[in-house]
């Protein structure tokens, strides 16, 4: 039984890959709006229906949706070194997972192409990357000690978890977060003057 379900989880796996390799290719070769579904899974061979089991939607299909970013983002404030503030573990924690990832590399520099250039997959970016903010709140509020229900603290939150989006579209996105996080450290007044 249990080589069954391995090679059925490696088939899955290569099925999901073969979809994510071919949109890929489909959307940089012509563009995500002239792509449709039905031209995804017919160059992976697989059906329409087949598709939809693995992406629920057309810009899911540019993106690896992995649970794990959440954890990562909660473990980057419980796991920080003693001492550490909360804003810097967080700073460093996305200027090297979100910011800095595969910067470089051909396929980095076309997926970011790709979604620079597509409303609907900035837009989609942005809700996956959001719905992790009520666990960062609860990290956050867990962390300072702070009321549970505290503005203040779901203000940073959500700016927080805004700060990667602000930074994508300079030329210096590392640059750019850093200065995101130093306002939000030192406050608008000192940022001001």
């Amino acid at each position: 039984m249990t080589g069954t379900t391995g090679r059925r989880e490696r088939k899955k796996a290569q099925t999901r890959k073969a979809l994510a390799d071919a949109a890929m290719r489909l959307f940089t070769e012509r563009g995500f709006d002239d792509v449709g579904v039905r031209d995804v899974a017919e160059a992976a061979d697989v059906a329409v229906t087949t598709l939809f089991k693995h992406f629920p939607s057309k810009e899911a299909l540019v993106f690896d949706e992995d649970e794990g970013k959440e954890a990562a983002l909660v473990a980057a404030v419980r796991d920080r070194s003693p001492g550490q503030s909360v804003l810097r573990a967080l700073r460093d924690h996305l200027a090297h997972t979100l910011v800095g990832t595969g910067q470089g590399s051909p396929e980095f520099a076309a997926l970011t192409k790709l979604v620079e250039s597509t409303p609907a997959l900035q837009e989609h970016l942005d809700r996956m990357w959001l719905r992790h903010e009520k666990a960062l709140l609860a990290a956050l509020t867990e962390a300072t000690g702070v009321p549970e229900g505290d503005v203040r603290t779901a203000a940073l939150a959500r700016f927080v978890m805004a700060s990667p989006s602000l930074a994508r579209g300079h030329d210096d996105p590392q640059k750019a977060l850093h200065e995101v996080f130093d306002l939000l450290e030192d406050g608008w007044e000192n940022a001001a003057s």
